[in-house]
């Protein structure tokens, strides 16, 4: 697979397993803001994900976008392992959001300089919407960082629990220097370094701790198709319509 495709693809299904994880919040989320906030941004997510796919389609010759999304197996997806989590406790759902959408947003900034015109005419619309996925993580997690002492030590646990999964979002993979060289996308370790200045930054500001992980705590493999034993199971209800019938056409 090239460098490309592979750049789209983990892309793609980062945003739409994130998306439908974010579904779930839908009916059940703790205020009504909320509830439409999660669902709101979910659509975003597999907006995002269906227009990466389209490019894979148009561009490199892979099935349209519904195949790609609803007919591969658990192994022919290359999303990381944070996506896949269960919705879990509000507080870990937030601090996924924030740690996953800031990734996104800057991993979009950077690809509006794509040399890959059609990544770089996405990114610049993409880039605008995920801006206010994050300002809607930051508020959350300054002012529940800041709220009482339970508030406060829940948001650490859950930024404690949720710190290794999220390094596995800029897992290297074996082609990435094609990228850099014909100037597609800077590459994982650079955004990594983009990233890690800023979320330390608003989460020190919040009275919170930056996490530490030694490399092998890690979650790596998704890019590489190796997954947690929960993706299986959310890919099995997300395409149970379609499954029961996979040549019709909705």
């Amino acid at each position: 697979m090239s460098a490309t495709k592979e750049l789209l693809f983990k892309m793609a299904d980062d945003a739409l397993i994130i998306g439908h994880r974010n579904s779930e919040w839908t009916g059940i989320g703790p205020i009504l803001e909320e509830d439409l906030a999660f669902s709101s941004m979910a659509q975003d997510k597999i907006g995002h994900a269906s227009a990466l796919y389209n490019i894979l389609h148009v561009h490199f010759g892979e099935a349209d976008a519904d195949t790609l999304g609803f007919k591969r197996t658990e192994k022919e997806f290359k999303c990381c392992h944070l996506v896949e989590l269960p919705i879990g406790e509000y507080d870990f759902s937030l601090v996924r959001h924030f740690l996953f959408d800031h990734a996104e947003l800057l991993r979009y900034e950077l690809l509006v300089n794509s040399s890959f015109a059609p990544l770089a005419s996405l990114a610049k619309k993409v880039k605008g919407e995920i801006k206010y996925h994050v300002m809607h993580a930051d508020t959350w997690m300054k002012q529940l960082a800041n709220g009482n002492e339970e508030s406060k030590a829940r948001m650490q646990s859950a930024l404690n629990y949720t710190w290794p999964f999220a390094l596995g979002i800029f897992e290297v993979t074996a082609n990435e220097q094609e990228l850099f060289d014909t100037k597609i996308f800077e590459g994982e370790v650079a955004l990594k370094n983009l990233w890690l200045e800023r979320v330390a930054a608003i989460i020190t500001a919040a009275g919170l701790l930056v996490p530490s992980v030694s490399e092998d705590k890690v979650a790596y493999g998704g890019r590489k198709g190796f997954h947690t034993e929960f993706l299986q199971p959310m890919l099995t209800e997300m395409t149970e319509v379609t499954s029961i019938d996979s040549n019709a056409e909705w």
